[in-house]
This record gives C-alpha cells, structure tokens and sequence, in this order.
C-alpha cells in the first residue's frame, strides 16, 4: 500500500489548501483506521453507531461535533495528525467533523457499505471536481 499512498500523497498535495489538507487527512484516518469499515466500527463502538449509519444510509446526514470526533478517534491521535498538517487539534477536530459525514456519504451512493465502498482516493477527488 506504501507506492498508493505515495502516489495518493503525490496528487492530494496538488490540491493545495484546506481541500488538499483535508484530503490527506481523511486518507491518514481511514489508513489508520482499517478502511470505511474500521472507521464505523469505531464510531459504534463509541456509543455512535445511529450517526454513523446516517452517513451510510441515504437519508439526511446526522451531524457530529468535534468534541465527539476527539472523543472516537482519540485526542492524542488528533493532536498527532494536527501537528503533522501544522494545525491545532481544534480546528482538526472541527474539520473533520465537518466534512467526515459527506466523504462516508460519498463512500456509499447505494446507502450500504460494498466492495467497492472503500475507494476514498476516488471518492475524495470526486469531491472537488
């Protein structure tokens, strides 16, 4: 997987700005994380299975605070990946919770998680076309 991180790393850095930044984000988290599915396990295990579903589903995203994004993923894992992109866990925190919703909605057009439902490079770059 390292020369496809390379390669993903190499054209989200065009990007350039909070889009790229995010982006990077994003692909670090679910990398991390083992894919889409490790990340909703995680938010079930939390205590936040039903605001996950929502972004699976195909009826309207629940929203999620970055209090409770901290809280899933961790605040030293935030903090980690803040300092990597010279931000403040805060403001990581408040981004991904902003945009984490639409990129898992994205993720899973047919309101479940398939096969193919973990192409996030993809989904991410269709996002800011």
């Amino acid at each position: 997987m390292g020369l496809l991180d390379s390669v993903a790393g190499a054209v989200l850095g065009k990007l350039g700005g909070e889009q790229g930044s995010m982006a990077q984000v994003a692909m670090e988290m679910f990398n991390q994380r083992g894919g889409l599915s490790g990340i909703l396990d995680k938010f079930k295990a939390g205590g936040l299975g039903d605001v996950a579903a929502s972004w699976v589903g195909k009826g309207e995203n629940l929203p999620i605070s970055a209090d409770q994004i901290s809280s899933i993923l961790g605040s030293g894992t935030i903090a980690e990946m803040a300092a990597k992109f010279g931000i403040s866990p805060e403001v990581l925190s408040a981004q991904i919770a902003q945009h984490l919703p639409t990129i898992i909605d994205k993720m899973t057009p047919n309101g479940q998680v398939e096969a193919d439902s973990g192409n996030l490079l993809s989904t991410v770059l269709g996002m800011f076309k």
